[in-house]
């Protein structure tokens, strides 16, 4: 019984500590939950106020940002105004001096036509009046004009060919007496003590190549090597079924021998692709560059020329060696000439080193001449006049083609040795046909012109006397017709330095004796 006792006390103490627990553990939690409750919505408080502030700042900051933009898009605004305005106003003014350059043009217009009539009226006035004079001479005479003018020129004729007759007589014999023999003798004195070699070359070079595979290398894939190398270098190539050849064509003989020496050397090494043209281009041009200063000093020292001389004459005067003309190489004709002017000068007491100065350099037009418009004399005396020669020289060079007028002996000295030099046996070479088509084309040329009654072509091509009728043709015509024929000349055919082109209009009056 006491233990039963015992046991139910036991678990009614156990039952009450477990509700006691119980409720104080729930008192605890329910603490805690408030607790819990306070911080959560003091930090909620807290946020939305950071929240606040910060959607505060970013509206200021977005305000400030948005005056700021405002500000800027103002300031250029008004920039923009202020710039198009100018532009407005300066259109106006341009509109304004337009207008007031309108109103100038056609006040002298105006001015014009009315000076245009005035005159219109002026000439048919005096063209009356001289009408009415010619009509009050012949009746006061009693000839007519052509009567008269045939007198005049009767009475004028015979004076002026008994003084130019007389003249003529004496300068001649007096000339023959010692012109002749001492130009023949100083001429072939100093042709016998020069000779120089012939070297044949034309506008085309040949380049030998190790095998026919070589040209496909050298066009390259799509052509790209080819039209690198015509590119770098200004020629053309020409490859054809020629075996193992390739050509180099090009009219600048120059740029013609860079071609030549790039292509050789490529060639050589067998590694042809774009850049390494461009390398062997640019080395060919260098090399050739001072080749051709090598060959002016040779040129200098060959024609026993002493002092300085610019050193762009000197290339120039190098490049001829590059140029012919009918075969004939420019450089060594140049030597030669200066060493044949040189002699003569000598020989008649004249300035010598003047002499073989104008006369070395009397061709180095030639080397620029493709590319400057004129003729070599002209091109070649404005050059060195420009590279500081003396009056003297830029004169003999200007002059050795009666392109001005020869003032000195020296002048003369060199025109007569270029002619030595150009037309001793075997200095120039052109063939037969050529020769006879230019001198066909020449003729035709002019006898295609009305009023012309015969043509010929003198001097080996380089004159051309035109006969007109003189019934079609006066004489204002006929210096009208001979500007028109030099120009068709100029423009249809290809010759080496000028053709001089010479109307002849005369008169003849016949009369039978009965």
């Amino acid at each position: 019984m006491n233990v039963l006792l015992l046991v139910l006390g036991l678990a009614i103490g156990l039952l009450g500590g477990a509700a006691l627990g119980y409720y104080l553990c729930k008192s605890r939690m329910e603490a805690r939950q408030a607790e819990a409750r306070s911080d959560a919505r003091s930090l909620i408080e807290d946020a939305n106020r950071q929240v606040e502030a910060a959607r505060r700042e970013a509206e200021l900051a977005a305000k400030e940002a948005a005056l700021k933009v405002k500000d800027e898009a103002e300031v250029e605004l008004r920039s923009r105004r202020m710039e198009i305005a100018r532009v407005e106003e300066r259109l106006q003014n341009r509109d304004a001096t337009l207008d007031r350059r309108e109103s100038d043009l056609d006040r002298r217009r105006q001015k014009l036509t009315e000076t245009e009539e005035a005159l219109q009226r002026r000439e048919e006035d005096l063209k009356s009046r001289e009408a009415d004079q010619l009509r009050a001479l012949e009746e006061i005479s009693g000839l007519t004009r052509a009567e008269a003018e045939r007198r005049l020129y009767e009475g004028l004729e015979q004076d002026l060919e008994d003084r130019l007759g007389r003249m003529v007589r004496d300068r001649t014999l007096e000339a023959e007496e010692k012109a002749d023999t001492e130009a023949r003798r100083i001429i072939s004195t100093t042709m016998e003590r020069l000779a120089s070699d012939l070297t044949s070359e034309s506008t085309v070079k040949a380049i030998p190549l190790t095998s026919d595979d070589m040209k496909g290398r050298i066009i390259g894939r799509e052509g790209r090597n080819i039209r690198a190398f015509e590119a770098a270098t200004g020629v053309d190539v020409i490859i054809d079924d020629t075996p193992e050849t390739v050509v180099i064509s090009c009219f600048d003989p120059v740029r013609r021998e860079i071609g030549r020496v790039s292509m050789g050397r490529l060639v050589q090494d067998g590694r042809i692709h774009p850049g390494r043209i461009e390398q062997i281009v640019a080395k060919a041009k260098k090399d050739v560059e001072k080749e051709m200063k090598a060959a002016g000093r040779q040129a200098l020292y060959d024609a026993k020329i002493s002092g300085g001389m610019n050193n762009d004459l000197i290339r120039l005067l190098g490049a001829l060696k590059y140029r012919t003309s009918y075969g004939q190489n420019v450089l060594a004709h140049s030597v030669e000439v200066a060493n044949l002017c040189g002699m003569m000068a000598a020989e008649l007491g004249a300035n010598v080193k003047l002499s073989r100065r104008g006369a070395l350099l009397h061709d180095v037009g030639k080397a620029i001449d493709h590319e400057i418009e004129g003729t070599h004399a002209l091109i070649g005396g404005r050059f060195a006049k420009k590279s500081g020669e003396s009056e003297d020289v830029v004169r003999a060079i200007s002059a050795h083609h009666h392109e001005i007028e020869m003032e000195t002996v020296e002048d003369v000295l060199v025109a007569t040795a270029d002619a030595v030099s150009a037309a001793r046996p075997g200095a120039r070479r052109e063939t037969t046909e050529t020769y006879i088509e230019r001198l066909r084309s020449l003729e035709d040329i002019a006898l295609g012109h009305r009023g012309v009654e015969k043509a010929y072509a003198i001097q080996a091509g380089r004159e051309v006397r035109v006969m007109v009728q003189p019934s079609e043709v006066d004489d204002r015509i006929a210096a009208k017709l001979a500007l028109d024929i030099s120009k068709q000349i100029e423009d249809n055919l290809e010759y080496p330095g000028q053709i001089k082109v010479t109307v002849i209009r005369e008169s003849r009056v016949s009369e039978v004796a009965r």
